[in-house]
C-alpha cells in the first residue's frame, strides 16, 4: 500500500467537529498529528481518535510517522499550515518514495465567513484591552462617520470604481458591526448585538419577499415595488405619508422624496407661494428651489442628479483655472 500523508484542512469559523465523513473515517482510521492543541483537536480525541502534538518543526515527525503506520494525518491549523505544505512538497517532490501527499478538505468557508472574523476583531478592539479610541465611541460620535463612509461608498459607484466600492463597502461594514458592538454594552432592557441586526434583516426579506420565499405569483416589476410598499406600511402602521423618510438627507434628495411620497398618496398640497411674495431672501430661495425640484419631477429629472453633474463640471473647471503648483526644491 502506497505510504500517504493526509493534510487535512478545516475552517476556524464552523464549530469544532463539524467534519465531513470522509475526514472523520480517516483520523479515526489512522494516527493524527498537529501543531498545537485546539477546540478541534479535543473533539478528534473525544471521537476516539489517536491525536500526536508535534512541538517544532513537523516534517520529520511526519515522515518518520508515515515510515511507521503507512498512512498518517496533519491535522492543519486555523491558517491552514501552508509553508508546511509547502515545505513537505519539497521534500516529496525530490524523494518521491517516501510518501504521497494529499490535501483534504474537513469543512469549508461557508459563503460570508469572513463576517464572522469582522464581528470578532470589532469585538476585541472594543472591548477592556482593545483600541481606546473605539471604547470611547457612542452611537451619536460615530454617526459622521457612518454618513461619510455611505457617501464615498457612493462616489465609487458614480466612478464605476468597482474595486473603490469594496473597500468603502468594508468602512461602512465596519460602522454597522461597531455600532452593533457598542449597543451590547447598552443597558439589559435595551442592548441588542449583531445578530439581531441580522435576524431582523433576514425576517424583513422574507415577509417583504412572498413571490420569491411563500410561492406567491411574482408579477410584473411594478406588482412586485406595490407589494412591497404594500407590506411595509403593515408591518410600521405608520399614519402619515411622511413617515420614515431621513429628514437629515441633503435638501435637495429631501425635497424630491417629500414630493415623491405625497404623489404615491395622492396628497395635493400646493407649492408656498411664489418666491417674488416671500418676506425675505432665505425663504425667496427656498420657494424657488421648491418649485424647481417640482419642476424637475414633472419633467422625469433628477434634481440632485443634476445638481451633482454640473457642480462636479464646475469643480473640474475650478481645478482646470487654479495655478500649478509651486516646484518642489530638490534636497
Amino acid at each position: 500500500m502506497t505510504a500517504r500523508i493526509v493534510l487535512l484542512v478545516t475552517s476556524p469559523r464552523l464549530p469544532a467537529g463539524l467534519l465531513t465523513a470522509a475526514a472523520w473515517d480517516v483520523v479515526r482510521q489512522h494516527p493524527v498529528l498537529t501543531g498545537a492543541d485546539s477546540e478541534l483537536t479535543t473533539a478528534v480525541r473525544q471521537a476516539g481518535a489517536e491525536v500526536t502534538v508535534v512541538d517544532g518543526p513537523a516534517t520529520q515527525p511526519l515522515l518518520d510517522a508515515v515510515a511507521t503506520h503507512g498512512t498518517v494525518v496533519w491535522l492543519a491549523g486555523p491558517a491552514g499550515d501552508e509553508a508546511l505544505a509547502r515545505e513537505l512538497g519539497l521534500r516529496l517532490a525530490r524523494q518521491p518514495g517516501l510518501a504521497e501527499m494529499e490535501l483534504m478538505y474537513g469543512s469549508w468557508d461557508p459563503p460570508g465567513a469572513r463576517l464572522l472574523d469582522a464581528v470578532a476583531v470589532l469585538d476585541r478592539l472594543a472591548s477592556p484591552g482593545g483600541d481606546p479610541w473605539k471604547r470611547a465611541q457612542t452611537h451619536r460620535s460615530l454617526a459622521g462617520y457612518l454618513l461619510e463612509e455611505s457617501y464615498e461608498a457612493y462616489d465609487a459607484i458614480g466612478a464605476d470604481d468597482t474595486d473603490a466600492l469594496r473597500e468603502e463597502l468594508g468602512d461602512v461594514l465596519l460602522q454597522v458591526v461597531l455600532h452593533a458592538r457598542l449597543a451590547e454594552e447598552l443597558p439589559e432592557d435595551e442592548r441588542w448585538t449583531i445578530d439581531d441586526v441580522a435576524g431582523g434583516l433576514v425576517d424583513k426579506m422574507i415577509r417583504r419577499n412572498p413571490h420569491v420565499f411563500a410561492g406567491a405569483e411574482a408579477g410584473t416589476l411594478e406588482e412586485i415595488t406595490e407589494n412591497w410598499e404594500r407590506i411595509k406600511r403593515a408591518e410600521k402602521a405608520r399614519h402619515s405619508a411622511l413617515d420614515g423618510v431621513a429628514m437629515s438627507q441633503p435638501a435637495l434628495a429631501l425635497a424630491t422624496q417629500i414630493l415623491d411620497r405625497a404623489a404615491r398618496r395622492g396628497i395635493d398640497v400646493p407649492l408656498p407661494p411664489a418666491a417674488d411674495t416671500q418676506a425675505d431672501a432665505e425663504a425667496r430661495l427656498g420657494a424657488d428651489l421648491l418649485a424647481r425640484v417640482a419642476a424637475a419631477r414633472e419633467a422625469g429629472i433628477d434634481p440632485e442628479a443634476a445638481l451633482r453633474r454640473t457642480t462636479l463640471a464646475h469643480a473640474e473647471a475650478i481645478r482646470k483655472a487654479e495655478p500649478p503648483p509651486p516646484p518642489t526644491s530638490p534636497r
